[in-house]
């Protein structure tokens, strides 16, 4: 049988990234006791006022068909949301979708296909590869460097260009190293992107997550509106994962091209879901505030107890719920660290190299599990870098 060629171009770009994700629930099915560093699902719980508002509007008749462009509430929420960032923001600059990962795709669908090319910084998040092949754009990687605190500069983004260059995919707050650009960088940034005439889709999803430095984004950049799409949700911001509630918001002529491919997809999400949106955008929800602080706290105990482990770096994050930890002196990659650690300790944590060939030599850690789950990982990571790490970083 034949099968179109987008399945080709995705192979090994899904679950595969995931792969010890599912060993490790697999084993943990199996009754042994994992502890789970992997994905980023919040452990806050959702606001009880939200799942009371998809509760009214569920029992209200908010079950029906929706429409493509998103619901008047959801919609009229977002525009008094990025208005506080933009003056200029109307109804027509908004894109509702179901999540962040449903909106990237979308808006890669209309802007690049094949025989384009999308930057993209390198680590990346490790959906941000299939997302740009499934139109049949190919991407180019910019470097993030660790001596750079992973902050993209704007002579590696110039250096990265080719003609084929069509689009700058940006992630401020960043995953996995919680980088969190500035209002400076983001301009410098911007200044390639006008002069090679990019279009800059940045993905913000870990906005309220920042743990010190102020948040800034292209789309509050007068010089760059014309050419800047957001994408975002409420999974991180409100620990709603589950829901499935996100959006663009871009120029209006990019958003009224885009919403006949949203309509062929979606048309339409769930209207209960697009009331307690809107109820999550309007009140003064404090989930994230509290998430900050209890990220912020981890990622400093993570950081502290690994820093005296042979042949571990760990880089503390600006924002977000992760932690990269440099493995190299270990003599393992990554990868195998990433393996090892969990057949032979039993902590599962994600391998560098699910966000790209530079992330090579690292793993990704959560944040999102208690502090007595924390020190007792860090207790069996370091005893796996004890075990590999050179008989010279072991008296370091």
């Amino acid at each position: 049988m034949r099968y179109a060629s987008i399945t080709d171009r995705l192979a090994n770009l899904g679950s595969e990234k995931w792969a010890i994700h599912a060993e490790a629930r697999r084993m943990k099915k199996d009754g042994k006791a994992i502890i789970e560093l992997t994905i980023g699902e919040p452990d806050v719980a959702p606001d009880p006022m939200l799942l009371a508002e998809a509760v009214r509007a569920m029992q209200a008749g908010r079950h029906r068909y929706s429409n493509g462009r998103g619901e008047p509430s959801v919609v009229d929420a977002l525009v008094r949301k990025y208005r506080k960032r933009r003056s200029d923001v109307t109804a027509e600059n908004v894109l509702c979708f179901p999540g962040t990962q449903t909106a990237l795709f979308a808006v890669m669908l209309g802007l690049v296909e094949a025989g384009d090319t999308v930057l993209v910084g390198d680590p990346l998040y490790a959906t941000y590869e299939g997302v740009i092949r499934s139109t049949g754009a190919e991407h180019i990687v910019v470097p993030l460097r660790p001596e750079n605190g992973f902050h993209m500069k704007a002579a590696d983004l110039e250096a990265a260009i080719t003609p084929e260059c069509r689009a700058l995919l940006l992630n401020t707050p960043h995953n996995p190293t919680g980088a969190v650009l500035s209002a400076q960088e983001i301009a410098e940034i911007g200044a390639v992107c006008r002069k090679h005439d990019l279009w800059i889709v940045c993905d913000e999803v870990y906005e309220q997550l920042v743990f010190g430095a102020a948040f800034a984004s292209p789309f509050d950049n007068p010089d760059l509106a014309e050419r800047t799409i957001v994408v975002s949700s409420i999974s991180k911001s409100h620990a709603a994962p589950g829901f499935r509630s996100g959006w663009a918001i871009g120029p209006s002529e990019f958003c009224t091209r885009l919403l006949s491919v949203s309509e062929t997809m979606l048309f339409g999400g769930q209207p209960f879901i697009a009331d307690m949106t809107a109820y999550a955008l309007d009140n003064p929800i404090t989930t994230a505030a509290t998430m900050r602080r209890i990220y912020q706290g981890r990622a400093t105990r993570f950081a502290t107890a690994l820093a005296k482990a042979p042949g571990l770096v760990p880089l503390p994050p600006e924002a977000g719920m992760f932690i990269v930890v440099d493995v190299a002196g270990t003599g393992l990659s990554g990868e195998d660290f990433a393996w090892a650690l969990l057949r032979e300790e039993l902590v599962a944590v994600m391998p560098g190299s699910s966000f790209g060939d530079a992330a090579a030599d690292y793993i990704r850690l959560s944040l999102t599990v208690p502090d007595d789950h924390i020190d007792e990982a860090c207790r069996r990571i370091a005893a796996l870098a004890a075990r590999s790490a050179s008989p010279k970083e072991r008296r370091a």
